[in-house]
C-alpha cells in the first residue's frame, strides 16, 4: 500500500478496499464495517444473523474498538460462543461528529493491527 497519511486517507482507503474484499458492489458505510468486525469478532463466520443478532454483532464490533481506549473489557463468552464485554468507564459526551471520528480512528487502528492495509 502506498504511504497513506491522515485519517480520511487512510479511512477512504479502508472503505474502497473492505467495499471491494466484501460487499456486492454497494460502498460500505460505518455500520457495515461494525456489522464485519463483529461477525470477524464473533468467529463463527459468515451465516444468516436474525436484526436482534445483528445489532449485538455492531455491539461487539464497538465494545472491541473501544477496549484499547480503555472503556470496554472482555468478560466472557457465552454458552453460544458470543463475547460479552464490561464497561470499566462511563464513554465522554462527545458530539454526532466526534463519535465518528472516534469511531473511524478505532476502526483504521483495528485494520492496522490486523495488517489488513498490506498489499
Amino acid at each position: 500500500m502506498a504511504k497513506v497519511g491522515n485519517l480520511k486517507e487512510k479511512w477512504d482507503f479502508l472503505v474502497a478496499k473492505l467495499t471491494n474484499d466484501f460487499s456486492e458492489g454497494d460502498e460500505l458505510n460505518l455500520d457495515g464495517i461494525l456489522y464485519l468486525i463483529g461477525v470477524q469478532e464473533l468467529g463463527q463466520g459468515h451465516r444468516a444473523f436474525k436484526k436482534d443478532e445483528k445489532m449485538n454483532l455492531m455491539h461487539i464490533a464497538i465494545c472491541k474498538l473501544l477496549e484499547s481506549y480503555g472503556y470496554y473489557e472482555f468478560d466472557f463468552f457465552d454458552d453460544d460462543g458470543w463475547p460479552h464485554y464490561k464497561s470499566l468507564t462511563e464513554l465522554p459526551n462527545l458530539k454526532a461528529g466526534e463519535q465518528t471520528v472516534l469511531m473511524k480512528e478505532a476502526i483504521v487502528s483495528y485494520f492496522e493491527v490486523l495488517e489488513y492495509f498490506k498489499d
